[in-house]
């Protein structure tokens, strides 16, 4: 996929947003010199989003996040979001990856997000949805998190909206 730099981002930065080594991203962008605000680089082994049908839609305000594909909604699902001192950042990002029993609070699976540290996940805590409880992630029902990730791949769109 095609990432556009944004002010004070490194390749450092983006290589740990996508969770790229940044050997990957210099064979991925031969001669790349130093970053500015609005480059293209190439990320490598992620599809463009554009070319994926789902679409992923979270409102932190209304603790929902909607799953649509080809623009027609598909489901709602409530979510728990980032308290006041760690909320979820708004923005566009996309699915880099996943994991199956992350294992703590995690629940069952954890799809990162393009920003280090953020992701879509299950709880161990399923009392905590609907809240803004979480360190900054989006938390889903376990069954949930399943059902969203057997249907997303990697490379979907997240568009995060306060």
């Amino acid at each position: 996929m095609i990432h556009i730099v944004k002010p004070g981002e490194t390749l450092s930065s983006i290589s740990a947003d996508y969770r790229v080594s940044l050997n990957r991203l210099y064979a991925a962008n031969p001669g790349i010199g130093h970053l500015h605000a609005g480059q293209r680089i190439q990320i490598p082994n992620l599809p463009e989003p554009n070319t994926i049908p789902y679409t992923i839609q979270v409102s932190v305000s209304k603790r929902r996040l909607t799953l649509y594909h080809n623009g027609k909604l598909v489901k709602i699902f409530p979510i728990a979001v980032g308290k006041m001192l760690t909320r979820t950042p708004a923005g566009e990002y996309v699915i880099v990856n996943r994991q199956i029993n992350p294992g703590g609070p995690f629940g069952v699976m954890w799809l990162s997000l393009s920003k280090q540290g953020y992701g879509i996940h299950g709880t161990n805590d399923p009392s905590s949805i609907g809240k803004a409880v979480s360190h900054g992630c989006i938390r889903m029902y376990n069954r949930d998190v399943l059902q969203l990730s057997g249907m997303v791949p990697n490379g979907t769109r997240v568009i995060i909206k306060q």
